[in-house]
């Protein structure tokens, strides 16, 4: 890392954390220069690279400030203050109605669950994909049935060590994205009927899985403080015969909170106490801001119990669709069962991304691209400063690309979703989340794309709609 980017580094953790505040003055160029013995164009060049973040901003004849993120900072999400309770899963036809009103490439994408395919090395991926076609040993179009590709496994062995887990190659199993990983997960788990505890919001594939497998769903409170209710999943256990946890522990799925680091530990233990299995959704893991990864709750697991599910689609490779999971004592068992229905994941595909991890600068391209996103974030933010009402409330996550907003409980997030269709617009509304279609006047947005005229202007179309008339009675 150069001098400037380090220098940046230090200071952004410092705003990050809140040790420097929203509108606190940071130190002169030239006061900065002599207290971290640098150049003054050194200093130049770390402020500049915090002012393309959004975390900084120039006064005149003033100086450099800590940006105010939002003014509009969620405290605590609106979850339901109840105990958890069982329920049957029917979501799927409000969840194909909202997609299929998404589907129009024409509608500004604030409501995808996508990030732009511009962010990522769609090029470089290409050469990775030719060279390892060319290269390929015909054998091994059935060698990489599974658990896959040799080499792909040993590269994802290498990412968990990094991130300080020993997973040993034989353990990770290669799949069609990570959404084939938790349905292989649940199936293994589960049998209909079976309850299965999730977050409150959750992402609504999950719902969908529980839906397809006829299982019943524990709902368990998120808040945007501090993740999943430990108390209340802590209750459900001793009440309810849940079979299995899926959690997403790092920038959920819509909220964008994170459980911390000894919250995860003490899930684990938890669970652990119970000999409930954790199906662990991380496809979000990479995309955190700062230099700090965060910790999965894989890295607390004593006795195989986590099964932790991810992929290369939202760091990486869209449309790849290459995923893993590193399933403990129930390895085995999900191999079988790869084997019984979809075999293998593209084995091309594999061996191309097996080439790029190895060659191409997987961690240049996720340095570059978290900066993006923490900037596109910050834009966002912004842009809901300027635009929305001041009763709504936004979390503030440390990683991810989507934002959760809870607004004016008069207002209905089903038909805001409608009014902003009509308008080119797509947002995703609360009630796609939840199994009991609960957060009503709640939404999604998504902060994937580059910022734009088209995006700004969209923004501010939003907010006219909330400050206008579109409020049941």
């Amino acid at each position: 890392m150069k001098r400037f980017e380090q220098l940046a580094q230090d200071l952004a953790d410092l705003i990050r954390t809140g040790t420097l505040r929203p509108g606190e003055r940071i130190p002169s160029v030239r006061m900065a220069s002599r207290q971290y013995n640098v150049s003054p164009s050194t200093v130049f060049r770390a402020y500049y690279a915090l002012e393309n973040l959004g975390l900084i901003h120039a006064r005149p004849q003033s100086g450099y400030f800590v940006t105010s993120l939002t003014s509009h900072a969620l405290p605590e999400a609106d979850v339901p203050k109840r105990e958890a309770r069982t329920t049957p899963v029917d979501v799927s036809e409000l969840v194909f109605s909202i997609l299929r009103a998404m589907r129009e490439a024409s509608q500004v994408p604030l409501g995808s669950a996508f990030p732009s395919p511009n962010l990522f090395p769609l090029q470089r991926l290409a050469r990775s994909m030719a060279r390892a076609t060319r290269l390929m040993d015909v054998n091994s179009v059935v060698a990489d049935l599974p658990p896959g590709n040799l080499q792909l496994r040993r590269q994802i062995a290498v990412r968990y060590g990094i991130s300080g887990v020993s997973v040993p190659v034989e353990d990770i199993l290669v799949t069609d994205g990570a959404l084939e990983a938790l349905n292989l997960c649940l199936q293994a788990l589960t049998q209909p009927g079976d309850k299965v505890a999730i977050e409150a919001p959750a992402f609504y594939a999950c719902l969908q899985v529980l839906e397809r497998l006829q299982l019943q769903a524990v709902e368990i409170p998120v808040s945007a403080s501090g993740g999943i209710d430990l108390a209340v999943l802590e209750r459900a256990l001793q009440q309810h015969d849940i079979k299995a946890c899926w959690f997403m522990t790092n920038f959920q799925n819509p909220t964008g909170v994170s459980l911390e680091s000894e919250r995860k530990r003490q899930l684990v233990e938890l669970l652990h106490q119970h000999q409930v299995p954790l199906v662990e959704d991380d496809v979000y893991g990479e995309l955190y801001f700062g230099h700090q990864a965060p910790v999965m709750a894989k890295s607390f697991d004593r006795d195989g119990l986590v099964l932790h599910c991810s992929s290369f689609s939202k760091c990486l490779a869209p449309g790849y669709r290459v995923g893993w999971v590193s399933a403990g004592r129930y390895q085995e068992r999900l191999q079988r069962l790869k084997l019984m229905t979809t075999l293998s994941a593209s084995i091309p595909a594999q061996a191309a991304l097996a080439d790029y991890l190895e060659h191409g600068g997987f961690d240049r391209h996720l340095r570059a691209l978290r900066g993006r996103l923490e900037t596109q974030k910050n834009q966002m933010f912004a842009a809901i400063d300027r635009h929305f009402p001041a009763e709504v409330r936004v979390t503030r996550p440390a990683g991810g690309y989507f934002l959760w907003l809870e607004l004016p409980a008069s207002i209905d997030s089903l038909e805001l979703f409608r009014r902003a269709a009509e308008a080119g617009i797509s947002i995703a509304p609360g009630p796609m989340f939840s199994a009991t279609r609960s957060f009503a006047h709640c939404l999604r947005l998504n902060f994937g794309h580059p910022w734009s005229p088209e995006l700004e202007a969209a923004m501010a179309t939003l907010g006219r709609l909330l400050c206008g008339t579109f409020r049941p009675n």
